[in-house]
């Protein structure tokens, strides 16, 4: 019988120019691949981790400041790199946002803060002078994380280019080998009252014709 084709998974990033940073892949625990991707020697604990993570609000995901994840056994290549990366499933990651699925890097606070607790090895490839910090290993750690726009290095032919001008040219490379699209995605929140800052909230009018 022929090998089963192995699945495909799409991902989503506001950054590109971080793509040769990116150490691993986080999937949301909603996302309809997590179980098919999922090994079965690590099927229980993603089910349970799964289960867990249904309980709670999407607000209290996003405001959650202990991270929490579980590694689905599984690799997948990195588009540009070549090399296999791990898949994780962590709650941080919301269905609804992009793919449901983002690559992550050192150049991420949320993304450091949690390979750092479950022991994610990080790589930098963007700093403002284009080379990369001495004891950088350290100062993410403490919380030192070059998250703007710099000078890539160790970023293949995109080595010494700006930030903003590698993201148009990865983007683009990406675009000519299939492994990409540029997509322009629109976050919308509920109205609150709260929001009128400046002006107060809003207060409904009823006129009367009174003679």
């Amino acid at each position: 019988m022929p090998d089963k084709p192995k699945p495909k998974i799409s991902t989503f990033t506001t950054r590109v120019d971080t793509i040769y940073a990116a150490t691993f892949l986080v999937m949301a625990p909603e996302h309809p691949m997590a179980l098919e991707i999922t090994k079965p020697e690590f099927r229980q604990e993603v089910e349970k981790y799964i289960q867990k993570s249904k309980a709670k609000s999407e607000r209290e995901r996003q405001i959650n400041k202990e991270k929490s994840g579980v590694f689905t056994g599984s690799y997948v290549k990195h588009p540009l790199r070549g090399d296999k990366i791990p898949v994780w499933i962590a709650d941080f990651v919301l269905a609804n946002y992009g793919t449901g699925v983002v690559m992550a890097d050192a150049h991420d606070e949320r993304d450091v803060e949690f390979a750092l607790k479950y022991n994610i090895p990080l790589k930098e490839t963007i700093s403002e002078d284009g080379k990369s910090r001495e004891n950088f290993q350290e100062k993410l750690k403490n919380g030192e994380i070059f998250t703007k726009y710099g000078i890539l290095f160790d970023s293949g032919e995109f080595s010494g280019l700006d930030g903003k001008e590698a993201k148009q040219k990865i983007t683009q490379k990406l675009v000519d080998l299939g492994k990409g699209e540029k997509q322009i995605n629109f976050k919308f929140r509920d109205w609150v009252f709260s929001r009128q800052r400046y002006w107060g909230d809003p207060f409904p009018l009823e006129y009367h014709n009174i003679k």
